[in-house]
């Protein structure tokens, strides 16, 4: 195999726009406006330039390359801190008991209440693999990466990591949560909002959206059966997020009614068991697979590989291993097994 992740460059552009032409819309970290990609790139850039290692509001882009062809076959996405320059809204999905004795009757509502609970997380999001490539394991290299790079750089990165996923929607892109709630105070499709927001940030819902809670029992069913579920082309991707520890702890997207799963970013199973190892030999490496990667910011590199263990020395690989990481005996790299820990 000749596929790697690496971080996103400027000439990476016409790639990524293809692939967010192909995502059907809903996608907020990767829309297909090509001065907001353009702008997400510089940011990524300046993100990967910075010297110090403190948690800030950091953009992180990268893309799934085959080494061999130069080709982009995906992308994601790794945000150092969010609520930072603006915001992060979302709603909290809380159960409000009421009683009156008069009645003899308790009643339980759940509530839908805007918040800012989740500032200074970090999030990954932005994960889109190109349709010809949902195969081999490519799926788990492109978002498993994004944990060995926050392993390799953790103190870039806050103590709650955060994922947001694209919720119920039509063919057309309309989405029932949307249309029974936010579309009410924004006189807009959710087409039309999604993008102003991929675009413009969040600041309009401060602006326009109501601050006190919302009755749940007050929508439409068809916003109730949607709220918490993710597209169904996400359910792969919210199945591999629990398989890292990610839970939904009530929090839904404004937008489309989306779940926001989260974990403790030193709970992220892969993080939780890869380990450092020195390169020992560069050979034939071994019959254990694994995740692996290597390199600080712009050289960090990442890829499938096939290892062995040289006792009390380190790892040995294969050539096209080091070639794909671009590293050398004695160099440091950090690898976790597919299937669990190293």
């Amino acid at each position: 195999m000749t596929m790697r992740v690496r971080p996103a460059r400027a000439e990476d552009f016409p790639a990524i726009y293809k692939m967010a032409k192909l995502t059907g819309g809903g996608f907020t970290n990767l829309p297909p406006d090509k001065a907001t990609l353009v702008e997400k790139l510089a940011r990524s850039a300046a993100s990967f330039e910075r010297e110090d290692d403190e948690q800030s509001g950091d953009l992180y882009v990268f893309v799934l390359e085959d080494a061999k062809t130069k080709a982009i076959r995906g992308t994601c996405q790794v945000f150092g801190q969010v609520g930072v320059t603006q915001p992060f809204y979302s709603y909290h999905l809380s159960t409000l008991t009421q009683s009156s004795p008069e009645l003899g009757k308790t009643f339980r509502n759940e509530t839908l209440t805007l918040t800012t609970d989740l500032e200074g997380s970090s999030e990954v999001g932005g994960l889109f693999l190109h349709p010809e490539s949902r195969a081999g394991g490519l799926g788990a290299l492109l978002a498993r990466s994004r944990y060995l790079f926050m392993k390799l750089h953790r103190q870039r990165f806050g103590d709650r990591t955060l994922a947001e996923l694209r919720g119920v929607m039509d063919e057309a892109g309309n989405a029932p949560f949307w249309d029974a709630l936010a579309g009410k105070f924004f006189g807009m499709t959710f087409p039309d909002a999604d993008e102003f927001n991929a675009v413009h940030g969040t600041k309009f819902i401060a602006d326009l959206m109501p601050r006190t809670p919302i009755y749940v029992a007050l929508l439409p069913d068809s916003a109730k059966a949607v709220m918490g579920q993710p597209h169904p082309s996400g359910r792969a991707a919210m199945k591999m997020l629990e398989a890292e520890g990610f839970a939904f702890d009530r929090y839904i997207d404004i937008f489309d009614g989306g779940p926001t799963v989260t974990c403790p970013t030193d709970q992220i199973r892969t993080i939780r068991q890869s380990d450092v190892h020195s390169v020992a030999e560069i050979g034939e490496g071994g019959k254990q697979k694994v995740l692996i990667a290597t390199g600080r910011l712009n050289s960090f590199r990442a890829c499938c590989a096939t290892i062995g263990k040289v006792p009390k020395k380190g790892l040995c690989i294969d050539r096209q291993t080091a070639d794909l990481l671009e590293v050398e005996v004695g160099d440091k790299v950090v690898a976790v097994s597919r299937n669990g820990s190293t």
